[in-house]
């Protein structure tokens, strides 16, 4: 029986996953035109298993030696010599273990012979190594066309430079020297940021030896319309009797289509049987934010060895700040080589919900322990739920005189940029264990954000605010209406900063049409 699958290469027969033809005839073709690829995508983005895919289209037409650098130690990187070796044993395991169909046996005897005569010290001397290469692509009868995938754990040596180098040259003299068809690198780092995974926020080089090399820049994330194929494929062999279109978008709407998360959802809902709608999905989203994995936990690491980028990050989540997409701008280009942002219409954007949450989650941790708001939710919670329905109304109007008793004497610039934060601070202990929440991306700015709570399978959202005027106040409560419409929600909630001298704090409740708004102004 086939399962989801968010560790190592996917196999149809046995995972439920995604088709990826489209985005294997694209690198069929550009492998055939002899093209240098690198293929650079976030961690658990389907590198790995794009290329065993790749090399089972391919090999009918090309001899194809796929390596990878993950179980290599420093020792094998120690010197070029040393590299030069580890290349061609660990092309010498594939051909053992896998079936190459047009790998001739003079080819393996060649490389056989390479290895036993330099076995004692396991070092072939680099000028010998560059012929090997030439003699064994000239031997072939087929092109060979080469893969390396888990580039990032060698890029920390200068002998894989001088590798990169040495395939470097010989690309530029393929039409006298004979050479690889084709070379596919794929890892996280950008080839050309090498020197920023050895020196993250020092002083770098952008001193790439592999200038030749094509970036594919084609989308690998995953669309509605391949999640759904996915989904049907498990509603065949399960018969749940899910609306696959409504489950299709929410995967969507959480994931945008990023490989892990739309794999770990559906593993949980799967695995944990928490049923294939949107309670079950709900639910899943909230076990996978709280749950220790590799990929947090790489995300944790990223974020503190490069604390610029995790300034950056901040700063749009906590104050709506627009940052154009300019990937020439350094902490803006490591974001989005690691896909923790994407371009939307030329600004920048945490890449999907479940990150934004996850870093809201882990900043508002940071913060909590010095948060006095923080601390009055924490020992307020109790009073907030009834009949296991958030008091949303009580919980405003509490807010509003524990910020006023703290903060109401501060700079004005201060609050206007905090306060959004500080409510997000106060209501995260309230709903924390049971419900979730996410800020809605489109319209998030320094004026206006709308905040979508789910508690126990009912959603309340809040548009929170700082008031520019009864005019802007007035447009914002018609676009609260909308936004209920699209939720099928009756009841919605405004968060009003007003730091007018002449403001009248307090709480109200309007009626449009058969929409009420319950409006707190601070």
């Amino acid at each position: 029986m086939r399962k989801f699958n968010t560790t190592g290469t996917c196999y149809p027969e046995d995972h439920y996953m995604v088709d990826i033809t489209k985005r294997l005839d694209d690198i069929v073709n550009r492998v055939a035109d002899g093209e240098y690829i690198t293929i650079n995508r976030g961690r658990q983005y389907g590198k790995t298993t794009t290329l065993y895919h790749l090399a089972e289209r391919l090999k009918n037409d090309y001899v194809v030696f796929s390596i990878s650098f993950e179980a290599l130690g420093s020792n094998n990187f120690k010197s070029k010599e040393t590299i030069a070796y580890s290349f061609w044993e660990q092309i010498q395991m594939t051909f053992e273990y896998v079936n190459i169909s047009c790998l001739q046996d003079v080819v393996k005897q060649m490389i056989s012979g390479l290895l036993s005569t330099y076995a004692e010290k396991k070092e072939i001397p680099f000028e010998i190594f560059e012929k090997s290469v030439s003699d064994i692509c000239a031997k072939s009868s087929v092109p060979i066309v080469l893969f390396i995938d888990e580039v990032d754990n060698a890029s920390n040596y200068e002998s894989f430079i001088e590798l990169l180098r040495m395939l470097r040259n010989k690309y530029l003299k393929r039409k006298t020297v004979p050479t690889f068809k084709s070379i596919i690198l794929a890892s996280v780092f950008d080839i050309k940021n090498l020197k920023l995974k050895v020196r993250p926020d020092s002083d770098h080089q952008y001193n790439s030896p592999w200038n030749i090399a094509v970036p594919f820049d084609e989308d690998m994330s995953l669309h509605k319309d391949g999640i759904a194929q996915m989904l049907q494929d498990y509603e065949n062999d399960h018969q749940t009797g899910m609306d696959i279109s409504e489950m299709a978008q929410m995967v969507w709407d959480y994931s945008s289509g990023y490989p892990f998360f739309v794999s770990r959802l559906c593993q949980i809902i799967d695995t944990k049987k928490l049923g294939w709608n949107k309670d079950g999905f709900l639910k899943a989203v909230k076990m996978l934010l709280d749950e220790k994995n590799t990929f947090f936990d790489d995300l944790a690491k990223k974020l503190e060895d490069f604390p610029k980028m995790k300034e950056l990050l901040k700063d749009i989540l906590y104050n709506g700040y627009e940052q154009s997409f300019n990937t020439y701008y350094k902490h803006i280009e490591i974001a989005a080589m690691f896909n923790y942002i994407k371009d939307v219409n030329g600004n920048v954007r945490i890449f999907n919900r479940i990150l934004e949450t996850w870093m809201y989650n882990l900043f508002y941790t940071e913060e909590q322990a010095s948060c006095r708001l923080y601390d009055k939710g924490s020992i307020e919670k109790s009073q907030f739920v009834e009949d296991g329905k958030l008091l949303m109304d009580k919980i405003l109007e509490r807010f509003a005189v524990h910020f006023n008793d703290i903060y109401g004497g501060n700079d004005i610039e201060f609050k206007e940029e905090e306060g959004r934060r500080f409510f997000m601070l106060y209501i995260r202990p309230i709903i924390n264990g049971i419900g979730n929440y996410y800020i809605e991306a489109e319209t998030r700015d320094r004026s206006r954000t709308d905040m979508i709570i789910d508690y126990l399978g009912v959603q309340y959202v809040i548009e929170m605010k700082i008031w520019r005027g009864d005019a802007y106040n007035t447009r914002g409560e018609k676009q609260l209406t909308e936004y209920l419409d699209f939720y099928h929600i009756n009841k919605g909630y405004m968060l009003s900063f007003n730091f007018n001298k002449s403001k009248v704090s307090g709480s109200k409740t309007m009626q449009f049409g058969d929409k009420e708004i319950f409006e707190v102004v601070v």
